[in-house]
């Protein structure tokens, strides 16, 4: 059965990064956003809790302690400081977690003690594709043998891009299977062009240009065998829901201490009707959203197709934050649409939802 309380490990994990996204991403969130950079420090502090080095197998310095729950809970408290940290302080599970899924035993040794060591090491994972009705089940992106190596071709877009020499990961087309590529980030052939965001404005993404990119035959996710796309796609749509809610738990709480606080005709407008209604229908929606993400990190961890539930939460949420968000600036009033606040932030991170895909992993 499903639980609905974590076990004690789990609360103090949820308390120890609750307290380092209320002390160290949200007093940053504002800055960040507006100077387009994540200091480098920050990153490093963010490494040292071991939020992905401890789900990686202890035999590559790992601490074996994978939990797509855990990772659930993780993500909604870190998107809770701040969107585009969450998601930059997880990038190494974008390569770490897919190689460590489906990796060849030579590709673990090669890259997995080098995200569970000392240092922050970014990870990419590109399966968006720049173009109407885009799937990850069926990229345009192209693989095809010539000799001994894979020659890939076609474009990407919402790659993280964090300055280090992380590896990236390519999803391309192979027999009319999705596949996945480890690809050098200096590979010849490989053009690299910064996005402007509406939204995570302080996380680099950029679009990426494969124009006949050779890699070895080593390069592929998992050999002749391969990588299962679909489970990748399912833990990616579990980790960004549990982004979003902590997005719109971030939104409602403004929402709400400002209602309380701020006084209109004698009394606190959280007294009026028309505000405690808004309020209380995103406190319901929020957390409705998250028992589906529970539900889905929980399939997960049974090892059965958690991709409907991962799907159909990612769904609900893509709604839920931005409703709430909008809801937050609309509660706000004209405060709300000012940089002053944090909700019109919020907004326009929730936005993007629609078009986020594996931005993050559990």
């Amino acid at each position: 059965m499903i639980g609905f309380e974590p076990t004690e490990e789990q609360a103090l994990v949820v308390e120890t990064v609750r307290a380092f996204a209320e002390k160290e991403l949200r007093p940053l969130a504002r800055e960040c956003d507006e100077s387009r950079r994540i200091p480098r420090a920050l990153l490093e502090r963010a490494h040292e809790l071991g939020l992905v080095a401890n789900a990686l197998p202890p035999e590559f310095g790992g601490g074996g302690e994978r939990s797509a729950q855990t990772g659930a809970l993780v993500a909604e408290e870190l998107a809770w400081g701040d969107l585009s940290l969450a998601l930059a302080i997880l990038s190494p599970a974008l390569t770490a977690f897919p190689v460590a899924d489906f990796g060849s035993e030579a590709q673990k040794r090669e890259l997995l003690p080098r995200y569970a060591g000392d240092a922050f090491v970014p990870g990419a994972l590109a399966l968006v594709e720049p173009r109407f009705g885009a799937d990850p089940f069926r990229p345009e992106t192209t693989a095809r043998r010539d000799g001994k190596d894979w020659v890939l071709a076609g474009r990407k877009c919402l790659v993280p891009w964090l300055e280090g020499d992380g590896a990236l990961l390519v999803s391309a087309r192979e027999n009319g299977a999705a596949r996945l590529f480890l690809v050098r980030r200096d590979a010849r052939g490989l053009g690299v062009t910064p996005e402007r965001n509406l939204g995570i404005q302080a996380l680099p993404t950029v679009e990426l240009a494969l124009d006949d990119v050779r890699v070895a035959e080593a390069a592929r996710l998992g050999g002749e065998r391969g990588a299962d796309v679909a489970s990748v796609v399912a833990r990616g749509r579990v980790a960004l829901a549990a982004t979003g809610v902590g997005v719109a738990r971030a939104a409602f709480e403004i929402a709400r201490d400002y209602a309380k606080e701020r006084h209109a005709f004698g009394a606190p407008i959280a007294t009026k009707q028309a505000i405690a209604f808004k309020l209380a229908d995103m406190a319901i929606e929020i957390d409705g959203a998250r028992l589906l993400v529970w539900k889905a990190a929980w399939r997960l961890d049974q090892g059965g197709d958690a991709l409907r539930d991962a799907t159909l939460a990612y769904q609900q949420v893509r709604r839920v934050a931005l409703q709430a968000c909008d809801g937050a600036v609309q509660v706000l009033g004209g405060h709300g649409y000012t940089r002053e606040y944090l909700p019109e932030m919020h907004l326009r991170n929730a936005r993007g939802y629609a078009a986020f895909e594996a931005l993050a992993l559990v």
